[in-house]
């Protein structure tokens, strides 16, 4: 928001709650779920935008229905009947799209794989302004639904959130993401703090940030504390990889680490250097996840990765360790 405009929320607000507590919390959460404009602003991500639309020029395209009359939008490459291979999934951060990952899902496509790269409600060409954690889930249940299981996911920010509650099983009636490996890029590790965070940026007293907060129970039947997927990371007893940054100044490190704690199947990588979007299409990133769902690393390669991008890792990658 710009200032003004901060200005202005914050004023209606005030004045909502002090007549509705309960109307103030709601129209919270509506503003909360409100997703950013899918037009690129500025001429770098109008730039990105465009180079990642003429990748996917050649993809098929799916609608896929949710509950209530939202969609979610999917791109297949390498999708037919082209005899035995891998299909992976691939979802993207809040205000993001399929088309900002490109660079990962060329990569993934370059192996042979079938990939799967979704378009969350809200955003991309889905359509619609409105996005929750819930609808999240049922567009990855509906991806398998349509696609058939996944080998592999792999997800950015919001879409790696996503996809760890999908793998916990926190949503009714989501069947949960299959897939025998996990990577998490820039992700969250639980969402309290962003709605503590929302709260006071607009200003809501303790009435009104109870509501918004349970309106999360409403729309998804789970409470807010029950969105941890720390908790989820070391009990669906799946390897997860987990890539972050340092320096991301939108989702902590603290949230990686979290991860991190999580359990013996959880390999956490530093990607210093590389923020929370560049991070994304970063070489040597890319090398370390197809390393990672080719089942392993080996030394050598992993040495190289770390000199390549000056990553410095927590717990190093097994070197095919059977456990994984």
């Amino acid at each position: 928001m710009t200032n003004f405009t901060l200005k202005v929320t914050r004023l209606g607000f005030r004045v909502l709650q002090a007549i509705s507590p309960d109307l103030a919390g709601r129209a919270a959460f509506r503003l909360f779920c409100r997703t950013p404009s899918p037009r690129p602003k500025g001429e770098k991500a109008k730039a990105a935008h465009a180079a990642g639309a003429a990748r996917l020029a050649g993809a098929e395209r799916f609608v896929l229905r949710l509950a209530g009359g939202a969609k979610a939008h999917a791109y297949r490459l390498n999708g037919g009947a082209i005899g035995q291979r891998k299909r992976y999934l691939v979802t993207h951060g809040w205000g993001s799209s399929a088309v900002y990952m490109t660079d990962l899902v060329s990569m993934l496509a370059a192996t042979g794989a079938e990939v799967v790269a979704l378009d969350f409600p809200g955003h991309g060409h889905a359509g619609g302004r409105f996005l929750h954690m819930g609808l999240a889930v049922e567009a990855i249940a509906a991806a398998g639904e349509r696609f058939g299981a996944f080998d592999a996911a792999i997800g950015h920010s919001f879409g790696g959130a996503a996809l760890m509650v999908s793998a916990g099983g926190l949503i009714p009636d989501a069947a949960p993401v299959t897939g025998e490996r996990l990577v998490l890029i820039g992700a969250p590790s639980e969402m309290a703090w962003l709605f503590t965070d929302f709260g006071r940026m607009i200003g809501l007293l303790h009435p009104a940030q109870a509501v918004l907060e349970n309106e999360v129970h409403r729309v998804t039947a789970r409470r807010l504390g029950d969105f941890d997927a720390s908790n989820t990371a070391g009990s669906i007893g799946r390897p997860i990889l987990v890539i972050h940054a340092e320096d991301d100044k939108e989702v902590s490190a603290a949230h990686a680490r979290r991860y991190g704690a999580a359990g013996n199947r959880v390999r956490l990588f530093w990607a210093n250097g590389f923020g929370h979007r560049r991070i994304i299409g970063a070489p040597p990133v890319l090398g370390v996840i197809a390393a990672f769902l080719d089942g392993g690393v080996d030394e050598d390669a992993y040495e190289s990765i770390k000199k390549d991008a000056e990553i410095i890792p927590f717990f190093d990658l097994p070197v095919r360790r059977a456990a994984l």
